[in-house]
């Protein structure tokens, strides 16, 4: 769904600034929790192109049934 992509695509920039922010600062904590947010916005990017398929073949049955 275009929530889900929106949602994985902010969530993998905000990690991608929170990992680097924390590769230059030192701040390996940091570091990894931008890692594990840049991961969750990949996995809900995943799951909207999932939806976004099941939608689209949902359809394409409906309209061959009708």
């Amino acid at each position: 769904m275009a929530q889900d992509n929106i949602k994985g695509k902010t969530n993998e920039a905000v990690g991608t600034v929170r990992r680097k922010t924390g590769d230059v600062t030192g701040n390996e904590g940091m570091e990894a929790k931008g890692a594990a947010q840049q991961s969750k916005g990949k996995t809900q990017q995943a799951v909207g192109a999932a939806k976004d398929a099941v939608d689209k073949a949902a359809d394409k049955a409906k309209s061959v049934v009708d």
